[in-house]
């Protein structure tokens, strides 16, 4: 049994090397096209896409085995699924154009209909004495075990021709996703961009079928992106983040399956895009769940300090028992629940804060600090120092008279 350590360094061998770039080319693909229909809201229509190659393969396989040529050439099949993949596009956009259906309804009726057309077409195709040893139930979860050399170079190439449309076209493609009708109004024909997206989104599906198969591709363009979301606010990075998460899944993933013949590779490469996609889940700085989990107990820390705060400048003790025991972690307190002198210095801070606040809201109601305040950050961090000094000017007028 090869080794883990091994297969990831390209040390399985040569198909498995090639097997396993050809996989991480087309998860980066995946990952970045995938972003563009994360955030033009659009990312369902992979699935039928998905769905639709499978009567082409089929077809293809019976027409290849027709003409007495070999019923199982990767181009032909691949040339099929693209054929009726873009039949099935073509579908679901005439679909929403002519009908009042919503494109939801539409990708459903599409995905069904093509699909069963190919599971009756693959029954049809195991019934003939040609079809039972043609193995074409593989693109439904992908195979790779029997993988010949130009089949890999095939699935490599168009992994990188995909990588490069993508790059291509993520200006028009951004501008499409977050504001169409800007994009049209400044000259870019939207449609135009949707149908290269879906285009290049297809060439993905039908690259993926060998690697993944159809019912699993759709994972490695809708994972990446939703994982690299945690990550980022801008789509060109999220672009470059779901395309390095997908790429690393699709490498890692091959190399895993590479270690254990018996396990398949299409399911490993996703549940490998499930752990990175839970990894994000976690660990993202700004929109993990850790962080947000820590971003809940500092607030509510701070919210306990100002009470016990509050209470102290009152010269009552705080009521709260989780208040008291964050102004005694912090030292403003004693164990016996006396004022330390930090903590009548934090007390008499936050009172003359208090007080600004207060001024301020009085004489400049719409000032923009106040529509960001939050209660607990001290006003002075958010004014210029003149303003201070005119609210503090005001504030000693009046304790004057």
């Amino acid at each position: 049994m090869t080794g883990l350590a091994d297969a990831l360094m390209l040390g399985a061998g040569w198909n498995a090397a090639l097997v396993t770039i050809g996989a991480a080319l087309l998860g980066g693909a995946a990952g970045a096209v995938g972003s563009f229909l994360f955030l033009r809201g659009r990312a369902l229509i992979s699935d039928a896409i998905a769905h639709a190659t499978l009567p082409g393969v089929g077809l293809a396989f019976l027409i290849m085995a027709g003409l007495g040529g070999d019923g199982r050439n990767l181009a032909g099949l691949m040339a099929g699924a693209a054929a009726t993949a873009l039949l099935g596009v073509l579908a679901v956009e005439a679909i929403g154009r002519r009908t009042r259906l919503t494109e939801d309804a539409a990708i459903g009726a599409a995905l069904s209909v093509f699909f069963g057309a190919g599971l009756v077409i693959l029954t049809v195709i195991q019934s003939l004495p040609a079809g039972r040893q043609a193995g074409l139930e593989g693109f439904l979860l992908g195979a790779t075990a029997g993988m010949l050399l130009h089949e890999a170079l095939i699935v490599a190439i168009g992994g990188a021709m995909a990588v490069a449309a993508v790059w291509a076209l993520r200006r028009p493609m951004i501008l499409a996703a977050f504001d169409p009708g800007f994009a049209t109004a400044t000259g870019w024909p939207v449609r135009r961009v949707d149908l290269a997206m879906l285009a290049v989104v297809l060439a993905i599906t039908v690259i993926g079928l060998k690697i993944v198969g159809l019912v699993l591709i759709v994972a490695l363009l809708i994972i990446p992106p939703a994982a690299a979301r945690f990550w980022t606010e801008r789509a060109v990075g999220m672009a470059a983040i779901a395309g390095a998460l997908g790429a690393a899944a699709g490498w890692v993933g091959t190399a895993i399956s590479a270690t254990a013949p018996a396990l398949p590779t299409g399911p490993i490469i996703v549940l490998t895009c499930a752990a990175l996609f839970a990894v994000s889940l976690l660990v993202a700085p700004q929109r993990g769940a850790l962080a947000a989990l820590v971003r809940h107990r500092l607030m509510r820390r701070r919210v306990l300090q100002r009470q016990g705060l509050l209470a102290m400048a009152r010269g009552v003790p705080a009521a709260d028992p989780a208040a008291r025991a964050v102004l005694r972690g912090e030292g403003l307190i004693d164990a016996a629940g006396q004022a330390t002198a930090a903590g009548r210095a934090a007390a008499a801070r936050l009172m003359r804060d208090e007080a600004r606040r207060a001024l301020l809201r009085r004489l400049r109601p719409d000032h923009p600090a106040l529509q960001s305040d939050d209660g607990l950050t001290p006003i002075d961090a958010l004014l210029a120092t003149d303003e201070i000094a005119d609210l503090d000017r005001r504030l000693m007028r009046g304790a004057g008279s």
